[in-house]
């Protein structure tokens, strides 16, 4: 009976360092595979990081090469505006220094006339024995001059009984107003003021009634 039970005993044991073999060879083998696929894994990785670096490296060159052609397109726009800048700044400074040579021209060709109407007159004033001619014929000079001065845009000031105004008179004195209600307005004009297009070119010379 005891040696029944030894027996009973020991394969029991036996029975459990096989299971416990078994158990161990399995979570050798399990670790084994574990490591192979951690090295796999590695590899792997390995290799994606050296394809991503080979490919970045690779792209750089690119992306250089892109922006220098980019940078070369705009310096040399930035040139062609600088250069057409520049001759348009040459040529508007040309015409006003033109134009300010050439400014009264229009006005002079236009009183070519009067200057030969005023040789005229001086040539037939000097066997004229008809003074009431020559008046005419100086009074028409004149009213010739006027004409195309005021087409030009030339107008006479009105300043005699108007209210004196800084901005249209220069008082050359005051003297007493002749009457109460030419207090502090133009008694008398010593020189015509005149606006051209309505600016004042000339102020009037007044006497100023106080």
């Amino acid at each position: 009976m005891i040696l029944r039970n030894m027996l009973k005993k020991k394969k029991s044991q036996e029975a459990s360092e096989n299971i416990n073999n078994v158990s161990t060879e399995q979570n050798q083998k399990e670790q084994e595979q574990n490591v192979q696929a951690e090295e796999l894994n590695n590899d792997t990785t390995t290799a994606t990081d050296e394809t991503t670096t080979e490919n970045t490296e690779a792209a750089q060159p690119a992306a250089e090469e892109k922006f220098k052609a980019e940078l070369a397109q705009a310096n040399d726009k930035y040139l062609r505006l600088y250069a057409e800048f520049d001759n348009y700044k040459r040529r508007t400074s040309k015409e006003r220094v033109e134009l300010l040579q050439t400014a009264g021209r229009e006005v002079i060709v236009s009183l070519l006339p009067v200057l030969d109407d005023f040789e005229r007159a001086l040539k037939a004033m000097e066997n004229a024995n008809d003074v009431v001619a020559v008046k005419e014929g100086v009074a028409l000079v004149q009213n010739k001059l006027k004409h195309i001065l005021t087409s030009k845009g030339l107008k006479e000031m009105e300043a005699k009984g108007a209210a004196f105004d800084a901005d249209l008179h220069e008082a050359i004195t005051n003297i007493p107003a002749p009457t109460d209600d030419l207090k502090g307005k133009v008694v008398d004009e010593l020189e015509k003021g005149y606006l051209l297009n309505d600016k004042v070119i000339r102020f009037a010379k007044v006497v100023v009634g106080a």
